[in-house]
């Protein structure tokens, strides 16, 4: 009980230092450590972390939705992560397709306006998933108070080589040599043919789980994003936790580069 209450406490006094201070537009987060979870709380298997890890999306975009953050990019599923133990990867899928099935029909997430979209190489994806983020996707898409990425068959490699196979594809249509292509080649040319378009790029970026990389996350749109590691496996990320990262980033002289 007494730790309860002083759980609440801390939390109101980071919340109340946050006030008056910029907060980022978009937020990335890196959900990492399920399966480190699991086997340190001794679960059945790997994949209860990750219906644990599933449950906290839920308790973050509450949280993102308080602070008035409308924008949130998840990273669900890499491209590495396809290639694990069939078993694992079958029930991870089914995990994240009765997430996004969860999150798009809320009448929580309707009445707050929350859109989701997905972004990865969907083509690689199974039939369900596909299926899923597209329902998903349709079902939402008049709703412009709240956006949430899914990251699922992500890699941030992958993004700029098919955005680069993209734009010369468009190019090779309409008939342009290379050299026209060379001439015109721009970061705005490439950018438009990136997976994720139309939005803000990251102000922060968080992962979880003391891991310190990025591995490849929003690897284009991360340029000048702040970053914050902490060491909750992602199950085990608190609001207090997403507060520190909130005020770190307030903390922080953004530069841009210059």
């Amino acid at each position: 009980m007494l730790a309860d209450l002083a759980y609440r406490l801390y939390e109101r006094r980071l919340s109340a230092g946050l006030r008056g201070g910029a907060l980022p537009r978009h937020v990335g987060v890196i959900l990492d450590g399920n399966r480190r979870y699991a086997r340190q709380r001794g679960l059945e298997t790997v994949v209860e972390g990750h219906r644990q890890g599933a449950r906290k999306i839920h308790e973050l975009l509450d949280w993102c939705d308080e602070l008035g953050i409308r924008t949130v990019t998840l990273w669900l599923l890499s491209t590495d992560n396809l290639r694990r133990d069939a078993g694992e990867v079958g029930e991870l899928v089914d995990i994240i397709a009765g997430t996004v099935e969860q999150l798009a029909h809320s009448p929580v997430n309707s009445d707050r306006g929350l859109r989701v979209t997905a972004v990865g190489a969907l083509d690689a994806l199974p039939d369900r998933l596909q299926r899923v983020l597209k329902e998903a996707n349709e079902l939402t898409a008049d709703r412009h108070d709240f956006r949430l990425q899914v990251a699922v068959g992500y890699g941030g490699r992958q993004e700029i080589t098919d955005a680069l196979r993209s734009l010369l594809e468009e190019r090779h249509m309409r008939g342009d040599t290379l050299a026209d292509v060379l001439d015109d080649l721009t970061v705005e040319s490439i950018g438009e043919h990136l997976y994720i378009t139309g939005l803000p790029d990251p102000d922060l970026i968080i992962r979880t789980s003391g891991a310190i990389r990025m591995s490849g996350f929003l690897l284009w749109q991360s340029a000048h994003s702040e970053l914050h590691f902490c060491d909750p496996y992602w199950p085990d990320f608190r609001k207090t936790d997403f507060l520190r990262a909130l005020r770190d980033f307030q903390s922080r002289h953004r530069r841009y580069g210059r």
